[in-house]
């Protein structure tokens, strides 16, 4: 079996192993625990209020991982500010993990927005909060108090990200779009998960998009697939990462686990996430759609 691209995923063992680095004052290590704001009833706790990993910080990610008047991530300087009033510098290794009907969420929106602003030691908690709770692994309320630190972010990194102009020319060249979201919403059926607020006028996907939904990289127990089963997934819906390549879902949260996927997993080099993803396109006057399967 082959290696991940990439050393950015770290069980729930390493985790366990380096609690006190994380509950330490010193900024060299920092847990993040990233809600999301519809969270699915479950019987073990899954807000951070309810009990975190030890050390770990929580964000909420409409709150504070998203901009406070416009409908996007924070703005460079909220973001420097933010992330260090979270006690978090630039040589940190960040470790995020989340809650959610996907494991990890949103903690990958936030390792997604992280790279954005070239944070260059982030990484994943392997299965998320789910796995580390159904292996009875400890949990705690006690909420650090990590001191703030001043943070100066290196990017933006425009190529990690993609805009409409960008999903113009993916259309006009035949280059793979990854639509994440569930066959439902790929087909045009629903516009959004049931449970969640439709953010869009119209159903359906953007022209040529291929639907690979976020639960097909994820094992049973909610850790990613094998490199090697995650190279087949993608090579059955024509995408090897020899072409750009732009992921997108509802909102930008679930098409962030796939970018990571794609991006950071694999290795595939030139791989953006469309973070207006459906809620952009499927409001903009004359942009094609199409319905049905692929």
């Amino acid at each position: 079996m082959s290696a991940y691209a990439n050393d950015v995923l770290v069980s729930a063992d390493w985790v366990e192993d380096n609690i006190e680095e994380f509950e330490s004052d010193d900024p060299a290590y920092r847990l993040v625990e990233v809600n999301s704001p519809e969270s699915p009833d479950s019987d073990f706790p899954s807000r951070y209020d309810d009990g975190h990993i030890p050390g770990a910080i929580g964000l909420q990610w409409d709150e504070d991982l998203s901009d406070e008047t416009e409908r996007d991530i924070l703005k460079k300087d909220d973001f420097e500010r933010v992330v260090g009033d979270a006690g978090i510098d630039e040589d940190s290794t960040v470790v995020f993990y989340g809650d959610g009907w996907i494991p990890n969420w949103f903690a990958l929106y936030a390792y997604w927005q992280f790279k954005y602003y070239g944070h260059e030691d982030a990484r994943v908690l392997n299965g998320g909060k789910d796995y580390w709770v159904e292996n009875d692994y400890e949990l705690t309320e006690e909420v650090p108090d990590h001191p703030v630190q001043e943070y100066h972010a290196r990017g933006p990194f425009e190529s990690i990200r993609a805009y409409k102009d960008d999903v113009d020319t993916a259309i006009e060249s035949g280059l793979p779009l990854v639509d994440v979201r569930s066959p439902e919403e790929f087909t045009g059926e629903v516009i959004a998960p049931e449970g969640l607020q439709e953010t869009a006028q119209r159903g359906g996907h953007i022209p040529g998009a291929s639907n690979v939904p976020v639960a097909q990289v994820l094992a049973d127990d909610g850790r990613f697939k094998s490199a090697d089963e995650l190279r087949e997934l993608y090579a059955d819906h024509g995408v090897d990462g020899e072409e750009s390549i732009i992921a997108y879902c509802r909102v930008g949260e679930r098409s962030s686990i796939e970018w990571f996927a794609l991006h950071d997993l694999l290795g595939f080099e030139d791989v953006r996430n469309y973070d207006g993803s459906w809620t952009e396109w499927g409001n903009l006057v004359r942009a094609p759609i199409e319905t049905g399967e692929e």
